[in-house]
């Protein structure tokens, strides 16, 4: 059985969603280790509730992003940890980082991608006045958002609609998918090929 950690800075709305789906059986791989840049991270509190093993470093404690992540891969091969999902990670990875786990770190993006990249794509979709917007989850490649595309999930934006209620229906709908995607990689039936992800 596949390991896998779960990186997360915030509340951990992914990390709970992915978690309920391991313990159903949906995806047949073993969260191993729960990574927070924050040591006040909720997702941190629910992981050891859980039993699920626990890390937090101090970005301010090293130098660059590189030393950083060096550290980390330390602590992943440690634990065996096979593949990385970001969840709700606010920081970005290092080429270094990528480099050790190639085409086996996974993220989620509030926004249909390659539309509304970067840290604010929930309020510039809303902003922007788009009618569709929703959910991606990406292979994670050094350069920001710009891995190739696994799932993508539309969410109507409806004249009622304020920032809050969509950014609630965007987060419903990333608890839907994430889970999903980690099952397709976890079987084998993702294939990269250029910028698509096939589905086998």
């Amino acid at each position: 059985m596949m390991n896998f950690a779960v990186f997360a800075s915030g509340r951990g709305g992914n990390l709970q969603a992915i978690h309920k789906a391991v313990k159903s059986g949906k995806i047949k791989a073993r969260l191993a280790l729960v990574f927070s840049d924050k040591k006040d991270a909720y997702a941190l509190e629910y992981a050891t509730k859980e039993g699920i093993a626990t890390l937090h470093l101090n970005p301010k404690e090293f130098e660059t992003r590189e030393t950083f992540d060096r550290e980390i891969v330390k602590h992943l091969r440690r634990a065996k940890i096979d593949f990385v999902v970001l969840a709700g990670y606010m920081r970005l990875v290092s080429g270094y980082f990528v480099e050790q786990y190639p085409d086996k770190i996974l993220n989620i993006h509030p926004s249909l991608l390659p539309s509304f990249k970067g840290m604010h794509a929930i309020k510039d979709a809303f902003e922007y006045g788009a009618k569709v917007t929703g959910p991606t989850v990406h292979f994670v490649v050094e350069q920001m958002d710009e891995g190739a595309l696994i799932l993508q999930e539309p969410v109507a934006v409806e004249s009622k609609d304020t920032y809050e209620t969509l950014k609630l229906k965007i987060h419903e709908a990333e608890h839907r998918i994430y889970p999903k995607a980690i099952d397709l990689f976890v079987r084998g039936k993702l294939k990269i090929e250029g910028r698509k992800v096939i589905v086998l």
